[in-house]
């Protein structure tokens, strides 16, 4: 600001109008810019950090670990002096929620045959070649491999890849998704997108008899469900396509055709694998959303609610820990960014904020799903959801959803252009596939929602998603600060 700026400004006052009238107030510039300003990258990466630790043990939602992680959340919350909105005067939500400990001893072993009766044995790399599926069963299979496709029995659709195959004790190797493109071909997707699922591809493979299950999906990815009896391990290109070697078939052109002729291309690829996990399944297990507020300064405004949202869970260790500083303990930074300049603000809000960390987003988006359908405030008074969800790594951001709700959006484009100029970029949001966020359960609630992601990071040489690899080094702080102070302007025009 320069020092011809107005000390006084009408700051966003009326720019969104969804349910009933908005009134303006005059809003001290300096003293808002001031609050602003507390908000420090400094903070904010040491938040992530804090997050990333041993202690913590990776969130898994269920775990010591997550728990833990949400009682450090709400001891911020507390100090800060931020409201509880959990349930029974408390900061937590409790719900139902199964996990299953993956632990130390994974194996994948691919049996080439050397002469009769002898075999050469190509072990695979953690983590390189492979990760044990997070909510395998705990055990050993070794079998031939038999390619299924997509693994998708579906007689209404004239299309069953398991059709003549008999897999029973057999190991099959599936791909993930389904066929068919959900932004290319949007009607004929519906149809298809109830097979597209984890939880789906694993059922049906167990159903068939399988005794194992190679996924083509390289991450670590613990929203599935635990089968009774499948080994189920997670592969890259390097496994897939030596089990199509010698076979006479390529695996991009297998895909392609497919794709292209809707046609089943299973087949036995004759080779032998051993695939083994230990885990420990948690049937009983319980998660936790961590809830807090500040009321609205406004008597009538502050009946409504902004939920300001991430999720807090990661994928606990597989078998080794996975961090996740930018999925998602870089949103989770955010929010207590935010909220922290909020509680020491001369200026409050005029509607409610609530503070959401979800947990159980990496299990199936349980936490934001059963906040929705128990909601702590009612949610026809929730006048908006903004979300984070790995907003921690890049220089630019994009709002998803933002072309959807352009009056949601158009504060954040006016305040960035005035006070943060970052590269800022909405984006449309067709919803249409898998809710791999939970910003998809507040859409779908009919409650205006963009979620917000940064990109466009230096390429680092290795992947960083769903790995041991998103560790706090590969945090720009500054995008966390500038995006914190964005959505604090924004709030306070509300």
């Amino acid at each position: 600001m320069t020092g011809k700026s107005k000390n006084w400004l009408f700051l966003f006052i009326g720019l969104i109008v969804f349910q009933g009238p908005v009134y303006p107030e005059v809003v001290p510039e300096q003293e808002l810019l001031s609050a602003m300003q507390r908000i420090s990258s400094h903070e904010l990466f040491y938040y992530v950090s804090e997050l990333c630790t041993e202690k913590f043990g990776g969130r898994l939602t269920g775990t010591p670990g997550y728990n833990d992680s949400a009682q450090w959340v709400i001891g911020l919350l507390q100090a800060w002096g931020i409201k509880p909105a959990g349930n029974q005067g408390t900061y937590i939500q409790e719900f139902p929620n199964p996990y299953t400990l993956v632990l130390p001893g994974s194996e994948v072993i691919l049996h080439i045959p050397y002469e009769k009766g002898v075999f050469i044995y190509k072990p695979y790399r953690y983590e390189t070649d492979f990760l044990p599926g997070s909510t395998s069963d705990t055990g050993q299979a070794t079998a031939e491999v038999i390619y299924v496709g997509y693994g998708i029995s579906a007689p209404e659709l004239n299309f069953d890849e398991y059709a003549g195959l008999d897999v029973r004790g057999k190991i099959v190797l599936v791909e993930r998704e389904v066929p068919i493109s959900p932004e290319n071909e949007a009607e004929e997707f519906k149809k298809w997108r109830p097979y597209s699922f984890h939880q789906y591809k694993v059922k049906n493979a167990r159903e068939h008899g399988a005794a194992g299950m190679v996924y083509n999906y390289p991450i670590a990815n613990p929203n599935c469900e635990f089968q009774p009896g499948l080994i189920v391990t997670y592969v890259g290109d390097t496994i897939v396509n030596d089990l199509f070697l010698g076979t006479g078939r390529d695996h991009g052109q297998v895909v392609e055709k497919i794709a292209k002729e809707r046609i089943p291309q299973s087949f036995f690829t004759g080779k032998t694998m051993t695939i083994k996990n230990f885990t420990q399944h948690h049937p009983e297990g319980t998660g936790w959303n961590v809830l807090g507020m500040i009321e609205g300064s406004d008597p009538s405004l502050k009946q409504e609610a902004v939920v300001l949202s991430a999720h807090l869970d990661h994928l606990g260790y597989n078998h080794e820990l996975m961090p996740g500083a930018n999925d998602n303990a870089s949103g989770v930074a955010v929010i207590l960014g935010v909220a922290k300049a909020l509680s020491k603000s001369p200026i409050k809000p005029r509607r409610t904020v609530i503070f959401a960390f979800f947990g159980a987003e990496e299990q199936g988006v349980k936490g934001a799903e059963y906040f929705l359908a128990q909601p702590t405030f009612p949610q026809e008074k929730i006048f908006a959801c903004l979300n984070l969800d790995g907003v921690g790594r890049g220089s630019k951001l994009t709002g998803l959803a933002g072309k959807n709700y352009p009056q949601l959006w158009k504060p954040f484009d006016q305040a960035n252009q005035k006070y943060i100029h970052r590269v800022l970029t909405p984006t449309y949001f067709h919803n249409r596939a898998r809710p791999r966020l939970d910003a998809a359960h507040f859409m779908w609630a009919g409650i205006p929602t963009i979620s917000f992601n940064a990109y466009d990071a230096e390429p680092l040489p290795y992947p960083t998603y769903h790995v041991t690899a998103d560790k706090p080094e590969i945090i720009t702080p500054e995008i966390m600060e500038d995006l914190a102070q964005l959505i604090f302007l924004v709030l306070m025009s509300f």
